[in-house]
């Protein structure tokens, strides 16, 4: 599960992000309200963690931004601030829950998992485009046309579910990499080639009519050659 953190004090990402990566999240880390926005608005984390006191632009203006963006990404405002008017001026940003420093971690970690079992059971289920279907719970790739069915890695899974859930519209090399690998993860265009590779031979393997297509100069797309 890929995580946002959005904290200024150092000490406390520090923390928090050796606590998370010891729990098996992938987390990218931001100190400042703008950096923290445009990540968001990235749409490639599962949950969301929000100081309100930031530099350059406070959680709550992140939350309503991204709200007011389409973005959908659960949010727990994390603050010293407990006061019941901070907490509905957080809820009212479009905030999910609420977490008062100083906490427990186990009181984070749960309101995480919970959070998360959102994200997860709004996904639960399958994707469908051309002749496949993309079963989410069990990172099956399915071909309606041969029924034939095949099990993907994580990151075969990744590029496809999010090539489907942006069916035509051409994804960048860069916008793959991001999803895939996150902000500053020293992940080379060459990955994303790889993976690519690989998705493309599960595709055949399933003997899919549809076809991961390289658009020259651009990036990526799915395409159906119907019969």
């Amino acid at each position: 599960m890929r995580l946002l953190l959005v904290e200024d004090e150092k000490r406390m990402a520090q923390a928090l992000c050796g606590i998370l990566r010891l729990e098996k999240y992938e987390v990218d880390h931001f100190a400042d309200g703008v950096s923290g926005l445009a990540a968001m608005e990235s749409g490639i984390y599962d949950v969301a963690v929000l100081d309100v006191m930031l530099p350059g632009m406070d959680g709550f203006e992140i939350a309503k931004r991204a709200r007011a963006s389409g973005v959908s990404t659960p949010i727990l405002m994390l603050t010293a601030r407990g006061e019941l008017d901070d907490k509905v001026t957080g809820l009212d940003s479009g905030a999910d829950d609420y977490l008062t420093k100083p906490f427990l971690t186990r009181e984070l970690l749960a309101r995480l998992r919970a959070l998360g079992r959102r994200t997860l059971n709004a996904m639960d289920g399958a994707l469908a485009y051309g002749d496949i279907v993309l079963e989410t719970g069990t990172l099956t790739l399915a071909c309606a046309s041969s029924g034939l069915s095949v099990r993907l890695s994580e990151k075969e899974y990744r590029i496809l579910e999010y090539l489907m859930a942006n069916q035509g519209q051409i994804l960048t090399r860069e916008q793959l990499a991001v999803k895939i690998w996150g902000f500053d993860n020293g992940a080379e265009y060459n990955n994303v080639e790889v993976y690519m590779s690989f998705t493309r031979k599960k595709l055949s393997f399933v003997k899919a009519r549809t076809e991961i297509k390289a658009v020259r100069g651009v990036g990526y797309e799915l395409r159906y050659q119907d019969v």
